[in-house]
């Protein structure tokens, strides 16, 4: 019984020991095969690991609608010379989204493209490409 109880406790050391949310695929998660495009004003932004997470309330069907896009890391974005800052400016600013939803139809995607207000933009992906 001693043996027992200490290999359990053993399994459930080393079970606690993995992170409790998985990284997910991104083609189990979103319908990449689809691009979708909106518009509307960045609301927050989480520059956090592991995918930076984009906030955007858009008109869809008359009523407001609140959007979370996932991205790519923050080492990503700072390897391509894009800060905290650059999001931080556009806060409350109009911005055009493209992104491929979740194949759940909620209201979260995974971002593609990202156009500020200014014209600039962030291409996450190649052209015509799904995203990663």
């Amino acid at each position: 019984m001693n043996v027992r109880r200490a290999l359990l406790v053993v399994s459930l050391l080393i079970a606690g020991s993995f992170p409790a949310s998985a990284h997910h695929s991104t083609t189990a998660e979103f319908d990449v095969t689809h691009r979708m495009t909106l518009t509307g004003t960045l609301t927050k932004v989480d520059w956090v690991n592991p995918h930076i997470v984009v906030f955007v309330n858009a008109k869809e069907g008359g009523a407001d609608a609140a959007w979370k896009f996932e991205s790519n890391p923050p080492a990503w974005f700072r390897r391509v010379g894009v800060s905290r800052a650059d999001f931080a400016k556009a806060i409350g600013q109009t911005v055009t989204v493209e992104g491929n939803r979740a194949k759940d139809g909620s209201q979260y995607g995974y971002l593609v493209k990202l156009t500020f207000s200014d014209g600039n933009s962030l291409e996450l992906v190649a052209p015509g490409a799904a995203a990663p």
